[in-house]
């Protein structure tokens, strides 16, 4: 049976917890009384900034800096954690990169940096936390993926294979830690009204809209909503699953 853990008592990291989507996430959790562990690479003040949010909810909240594509670091997050009492119950894989261009055009340093920061960055942020939530049987692991690691796209090739990549991550894990009574899921969204899309001009952002039937792009905050309600207690039956809120977009 799964235990569940009163909102004041649970912790969430949020990786790329400084923007967009992760932002969103990260000040839900919040709102619903969770603590939050806001991690970023660069960009403080911005985190600083998630972080002041999430705070008016009156729940402890921490920013923690690590490149996710080296393990050093992500242990080295994890001893901060540690030392704050604050290591995670619920794990959001949310940090990540696209990348736009024709296949033949991607060098060799461009793939291994996506597929590092991508794919890597969460098997190594993933196998860092497990042990806690492996002891107390408890834990909420949740992917941010992509629609394009669903059905793939043009000239996205490498960034769709990297999302590809982490919804078989998901689905097998999700049956390697079910025992343990830890759910791992993806939310696969389509498009989103983020820093992603600015590679686009208006007339192509204008295209992409026509294509999805309820006419709009989605906004972060729907993203994150669908995030917390797979992450909490009573969705314990909900594993293995790739979930894409894409707006009727892909079918």
């Amino acid at each position: 049976m799964t235990i569940l853990k009163a909102s004041s008592e649970t912790t969430v990291l949020v990786t790329g917890g400084n923007r967009g989507i992760g932002a969103a996430i990260a000040e839900r959790f919040a709102s619903a009384g969770m603590n939050v562990v806001i991690h970023y690479l660069q960009a403080h003040e911005a985190a600083n900034e998630v972080a002041r949010k999430c705070l008016k909810y009156g729940v402890r909240v921490l920013t923690v800096t690590a490149d996710l594509k080296s393990k050093d670091q992500i242990l080295k997050m994890q001893e901060k954690l540690n030392l704050h009492q604050m290591v995670p119950d619920i794990l959001v894989n949310n940090a990540g990169i696209t990348h736009f261009g024709l296949l033949s055009d991607v060098t060799e340093d461009e793939w291994d940096h996506v597929m590092n920061t991508n794919l890597k960055g969460i098997f190594l942020c993933t196998q860092a936390f497990l042990p806690h939530m492996i002891t107390q049987k408890y834990g909420r692991i949740v992917n941010v993926s992509s629609v394009w690691g669903m059905t793939g796209a043009s000239c996205e090739v490498l960034y769709s294979t990297t999302k590809g990549g982490m919804n078989a991550f998901t689905k097998a894990l999700a049956k390697e830690l079910a025992p343990s009574g830890i759910t791992v899921n993806a939310v696969a969204p389509g498009a989103v009204d983020t820093s992603m899309l600015h590679h686009l001009n208006e007339q192509e952002k204008q295209s992409l809209i026509n294509d999805i039937p309820v006419g709009r792009l989605a906004q972060p905050e729907e993203i994150a909503s669908l995030v917390y309600f797979v992450a909490l207690p009573e969705s314990s039956y909900i594993t293995g699953q790739i979930i894409s809120p894409n707006g009727g977009w892909m079918t």
